[in-house]
């Protein structure tokens, strides 16, 4: 496969960006950066997620954050849904798009969603009916899937077993996850090289994380793929509680501006992209992870 013309960003620095935040977001500021977010041409927007407040305290309002935000008709606002429950919520709230989440390394499923791989699928079985009977698209993770902080390297066979099972279920995409960010290019490619024998490119999506410096060299690798679809985080937001020092998603700015030096379109404007970088750094009081961003914003 040939390097896209086009690729779609997938923002997830409103949910999976903000879930490990220690201090609290506000519902207005969340509501504010996910306007900001909405105003740079980005059309897929993670914007939330309905599950126990328990465990994901800062996720507890979404509920608001949904109903507040101001929807452009050509964007599309997802929540994360791991049960039922969850997607009632979400169905509540007016969300269009909701994800599941399952990982390629039991011991991570059963420390992160307290359950095993086949338990979680079968869990999801009734979230993906739902919510195709109230005409939403769901898309599907898998997390680690190049390593995992118990079981360490994870086999590509096993990642691709689970990415079948759930497109198979009906997921509309599959989104890799090297949640502890210890991928390489070589193992970027020997991942596709497995998972692209059991689904199209079209299906698949690439989620990295950048703990050791691999996430813009491992998208370039998926890009040489022809996979068109990259979540990404402004400011590099995120990180895993499960992995001691995994630092956060890849930095959306990060992202644009090697796909704009390399000629491929995203239709996503840097500048409005800084502004709401900006407002969340200084919401959370934090600096930017992101290297183009503290470049640009200080230029």
């Amino acid at each position: 496969m040939g390097i896209p013309q086009h690729v779609s960003i997938v923002e997830v620095g409103a949910r999976d960006g903000l879930q490990n935040e220690k201090s609290i977001v506000t519902v207005d500021d969340k509501i504010a950066f996910i306007n900001l977010l909405s105003e740079t041409g980005l059309k897929r927007i993670e914007a939330g997620s309905f599950v126990s407040p328990k465990w994901v305290p800062q996720m507890a309002d979404s509920g608001n954050v949904f109903t507040g935000i101001n929807k452009a008709n050509a964007i599309v606002y997802s929540a994360l849904t791991p049960n039922v429950k969850g997607l009632d919520a979400a169905i509540e709230a007016g969300v269009t798009e909701v994800a599941v989440f399952g990982a390629a390394s039991e011991s991570f499923s059963k420390k992160n969603i307290n359950c095993s791989i086949d338990e979680s699928l079968q869990k999801f079985e009734p979230v993906i009916e739902k919510a195709h009977a109230h005409n939403m698209r769901v898309r599907g993770y898998v997390s680690c899937v190049m390593g995992c902080p118990y079981e360490g390297e994870i086999a590509p066979k096993a990642v691709s077993k689970v990415s079948k099972q759930l497109l198979d279920m009906g997921c509309y995409e599959i989104s890799l996850g090297d949640t502890i960010g210890t991928g390489t290019p070589v193992a970027t490619q020997r991942l596709l090289d497995s998972v692209l024998t059991v689904l199209s490119v079209d299906d698949v999506a690439v989620h990295f994380h950048d703990t050791y410096g691999q996430a813009l060299v491992n998208i370039y690798a998926a890009l040489q793929y022809g996979v068109a679809s990259i979540d990404s985080a402004v400011a590099g937001l995120g990180g895993c509680p499960y992995a001691k020092g995994a630092s956060g998603n890849v930095a959306t700015e990060d992202v644009l501006y090697m796909l704009n030096g390399m000629g491929i379109e995203t239709n996503i404007d840097m500048q409005k992209l800084l502004v709401a970088t900006d407002f969340i750094s200084k919401v959370i009081n934090k600096s930017p992870a992101s290297k183009v961003a503290n470049a640009l914003l200080t230029s």
